[in-house]
């Protein structure tokens, strides 16, 4: 996993406490966590997370902020074509760590240290405009927003509770979904790639 500048603003011991957490939330779940739990785990004293994080709501914030760039990291992808691979390895990867998947969905609209509901909205816009740059800028915003939408964890939990669909079916639908705000635009990329 890439280290990113987010990650590179938090203390060795920030680190240890949200990954002390993380670890914690797919054990017990959010809300049987108490600050002095986090704290032995994390090897700190108690006092040293609430500096930090003086409330559950900043702790739990911070800690999916974390866990996306951590455990849900991915590479960019260099087309805007291959969205809908990666949103398939995103939707498998929030079905090996559920727990993990439902506190990124639940908090990820709220925003902090670096969460935000859609990260990747800036990459997938500038791929838009090198690739497909007969785009006007509504149509360009729509398929953004589009993948935007089914590029997270909150989509992922939608579908599994819901729909009650499999992790199998998720990683599907979301792919065909995304394949399909992209295919009308296929013939209109420079340089077309021969599929």
């Amino acid at each position: 996993m890439a280290a990113t500048d987010a990650d590179a603003e938090l203390s060795a011991t920030q680190s240890a406490i949200l990954a002390a957490y993380a670890e914690l939330i797919e054990e017990v779940g959010t809300d049987d966590v108490s600050f002095r739990v986090i704290a032995l785990r994390a090897g700190v004293g108690e006092r040293t997370v609430f500096r930090h994080y003086p409330t559950r709501v900043d702790l739990l914030l911070a800690t999916s902020a974390w866990i996306e760039r951590t455990t849900f990291s991915r590479s960019q992808c260099e087309s805007i074509f291959d969205v809908p691979i990666a949103i398939r390895e995103a939707m498998e990867a929030y079905d090996r760590r559920p727990e993990l998947a439902y506190v990124v969905a639940e908090t990820s609209m709220r925003g902090v240290n670096g969460a935000e509901p859609a990260p990747y909205r800036e990459a997938f816009s500038a791929l838009l405009r090198h690739e497909v740059p007969s785009l006007g800028e509504n149509e360009r915003q729509q398929i953004v927003a589009a993948l935007c939408h089914l590029d997270s964890a909150a989509t992922w939990v939608a579908m599994r509770r819901q729909l009650g669909m499999s992790g199998r079916d998720i990683a599907d639908a979301a792919t065909w979904a995304a394949e399909a705000i992209l295919d009308p635009i296929r013939d209109r990329a420079e340089g077309s790639r021969t599929l």
